[in-house]
């Protein structure tokens, strides 16, 4: 009887963990049909893979859009880290999926939650230079003046891992409109201005100077 017992619970649990996998693989591939069809048939929204990747993370990641919009309103976790400290709000900012950042915001985003890097959703938005995504990101709680790991804020950011180029210039109007201090340095006391200078990037460090940077 034990032994049979032990055989039923190997097989539920081998039969769980195949419908978990079959829903991440879902998102993965933006089968909003499939991940519908899981959902219902009461598959965990927010099982893991090996990397601790949930299925909404993964529909983020590949900007499968309706199938990230049908996890989220079925209630998956957007604050869910994996062990790369992803979370889908994180991520979202990163690779400037604004769409999915506005889906995601009424469902409560942890702003105390840090990237790989010690950054917000806004560092690497800035980072990349996704204008939209930046522009709604600032319409949050989100702190303009976070300092990352590496000692940079976003704009800091902005002009040390930027081009100069006009959706740069774009996301330096914006942070220091919603109140970016020009003034915070790096860990070598470099200030933005100073690092747009030395990168001749014009109209960044006179945008930057123009907001009172030194």
């Amino acid at each position: 009887m034990a032994r049979l017992l032990a055989t039923v619970f190997l097989s539920i649990v081998l039969a769980v963990t195949a419908s978990a996998q079959t829903l991440i693989q879902a998102a993965d591939q933006g089968d909003t049909a499939a991940i519908e069809r899981l959902i219902a048939g009461g598959v965990a929204i927010d099982a893991t893979d090996a990397a601790g990747q949930t299925p909404l993370l993964r529909a983020v990641q590949n900007n499968h859009l309706t199938a990230a919009t049908r996890l989220i309103d079925a209630g998956a976790n957007i604050n869910a880290q994996a062990a790369n400290q992803d979370t889908p709000w994180l991520l979202a900012g990163a690779l400037g999926r604004t769409a999915m950042l506005r889906h995601m915001f009424p469902r409560g985003p942890d702003f105390t939650i840090r990237n790989r890097f010690g950054g917000n959703a806004l560092i690497p938005a800035c980072e990349r230079a996704h204008v939209d995504t930046v522009a709604f990101l600032l319409t949050t709680p989100i702190d303009v003046n976070h300092v990352n790991n590496l000692g940079w804020t976003c704009l800091l950011e902005i002009v040390i891992l930027g081009d100069g180029g006009p959706r740069h210039v774009e996301v330096t109007k914006l942070v220091l409109a919603a109140g970016a201090k020009p003034n915070i340095a790096d860990r070598d006391g470099v200030s933005p201005l100073q690092h747009a200078r030395r990168r001749d990037q014009r109209e960044v460090a006179a945008l930057i100077e123009a907001g009172g940077g030194q």
